[in-house]
């Protein structure tokens, strides 16, 4: 609900735009004004991405304008969008991974003394801009080996060099740690103190209502509406985003029963890389996973958690430690070890690290399955292969034209779950799910939450680590915190709440 008597800085009217075979968006409109941050919401496909990409100068709508300070502009390429002040900060960072900070900070607009760009100037202003979003690190480091977390951190820092009049930013907590989120809401609130607009795409309803001041909400590529934050309630967002009801609380009556031990580590450690003293260790973890229950791992970016699922997976080496898989000892030195012994790992990062994405749906999910639909002459069978992808678009609800399509071109949870089809074609004995959620809408989230209770009620050991403290409450029977690569505590679900995790996220437990 706009206030008449407020002049926006952007008005976007009428937006359409059509790709081959698919209407994106259709007349869409909405307005941002100066000094407020602005949630666009909407599902995966709702049109957020494309009105963007627009914004940005990815995209030329077909139809319909664009005003900033009340006069009418054209965006046909990015550099338009950054000469009127438009920065966008996208899910999938634009970061130059072989380039420094200070480099990617200010990369094109470096200071130069005479024909040569000035090294010092360069190292001292990336310094205290990144120290302005609290990243107190070398500038000369190179991001490749930042975490995505600090790569984050490096995007907005980027933002703000270039005096940004409008800051777009895509999912931006989806890698940040509940610390970092708190510390990127009061650089949010600092940017609106100076009268600069931000647009807020999240799928994280509570930090909309925490840190934007107004919402606009898009469903099949139209505007449903817009309001202020204060006059609505999150149930009412969800309604709007979905056209329907959609319960996210509570775990339908799932009681866990802790059958086998079917993952045990004790004592693993890993030192890491001796050339980089920033690496994550892990030290001296034991814990042990059981049929039938949702393990939870938590703790801050940078507590050890992924570095803890990749060394038991073999992804990584380890320096000491046994693992044991339904109670017999099992040498893990590689993935194809740990898959040999039942041991799945979905990554957080599915697009980078999961998904072959210049593929199809078909070799993405039955990449693993192989032996199983090949023949004895070796040839893999193609209506085995058709068949085992059937079979999984049916049971995990896939939403997808048939096992041809892109798996690029799927929505981010049918994407993962893809990947959590490949693995489950295996048959699993221990399935590690690390940020099961990440950058997926409301209702595919609650989709692979209710999943994920399927899997461990048929009797897969499954392992969740997420950064979202809702969601371990929601999905682990029992939630074992790190803190600096060691374990910090265990806590039984009924007994967890954000205060009693958080404390356990940021202290060392005692000896006994």
């Amino acid at each position: 609900m706009n206030s008449s008597n407020v002049t926006p800085f952007l008005r976007v009217q009428g937006i359409s735009k059509r790709f081959p075979g698919v209407q994106a968006l259709t007349d869409v409109g909405f307005d941002v004004r100066a000094g407020e941050a602005h949630a666009l919401l909407g599902e995966n496909g709702a049109g957020k991405s494309t009105l963007l990409k627009i914004l940005a100068g990815a995209h030329l709508p077909d139809e319909g304008t664009i005003e900033l300070d009340g006069r009418p502009v054209e965006i046909r390429r990015p550099v338009d969008a950054q000469a009127l002040g438009i920065v966008t900060i996208y899910q999938e960072f634009n970061l130059l991974p072989n380039l420094s900070i200070a480099e990617n900070v200010f990369v094109g607009r470096e200071p130069t003394r005479g024909p040569f760009v000035d090294w010092k100037a360069l190292n001292e202003q990336a310094r205290a801009v990144t120290a302005r979003v609290g990243l107190n690190m070398d500038p000369r480091r190179l991001v490749k080996d930042l975490s995505v977390a600090e790569q984050q951190m490096v995007e907005i820092a980027k933002a703000l060099s270039m005096k940004a009049k409008l800051v777009i930013m895509d999912e931006p907590t989806s890698a940040l740690s509940e610390t970092e989120v708190e510390r990127l809401f009061r650089i949010i609130n600092d940017l609106k103190s100076h009268g600069i607009a931000v647009v807020f795409v999240t799928h994280r309803l509570d930090e909309v209502m925490h840190i934007c001041d107004r919402l606009t909400v898009l469903r099949d590529g139209r505007l449903v509406g817009s309001s202020e934050v204060k006059d609505v309630r999150v149930d009412d967002v969800i309604r709007m985003m979905v056209g329907r009801e959609v319960a996210l609380h509570g775990r339908g009556g799932r009681v866990a029963k802790r059958d086998t031990a079917m993952l045990q580590v004790e004592g693993l450690t890993r030192m890491g890389d001796t050339n980089d003293p920033h690496a994550v260790r892990v030290r001296n973890v034991s814990l042990t996973a059981y049929t039938g229950e949702i393990l939870g791992i938590g703790g801050l970016i940078g507590a050890g958690r992924t570095e803890l699922a990749r060394a038991i997976f073999g992804a990584d080496p380890i320096d000491a430690g046994r693992i044991l898989v339904n109670g017999e000892e099992v040498r893990i030195s590689t993935p194809q070890d740990a898959i040999r012994h039942g041991i799945g790992l979905v990554p957080e990062d599915r697009k980078q690290q999961a998904l072959f994405l210049s593929l199809a749906i078909r070799p993405n999910l039955s990449m693993t399955a192989l032996d199983a639909i090949t023949d004895r002459l070796g040839f893999v069978s193609g209506r085995k292969e058709r068949e085992l992808v059937d079979t999984y678009r049916r049971k995990l609800s896939i939403r997808m034209a048939n096992g041809e399509q892109l798996v690029s071109n799927l929505s981010g949870g049918n994407q993962q779950k893809v990947v959590l089809a490949r693995w489950l074609a295996l048959n699993p004995r221990v399935l590690i799910v690390d940020e099961p959620t990440r950058g997926i809408d409301i209702a595919a989230k609650n989709e692979v939450h209710h999943l994920l209770f399927e899997l461990a009620a048929a009797g897969i050991a499954v392992i969740v680590i997420s950064s979202e403290l809702p969601e371990l409450m929601r999905l682990a029977d029992r939630i074992v915190t790190m803190r600096e690569g060691q374990i910090s505590g265990e806590i039984e679900r009924e007994q967890a709440t954000e205060e009693s995790l958080m404390y356990l996220f940021t202290h060392t437990k005692t000896a006994a």
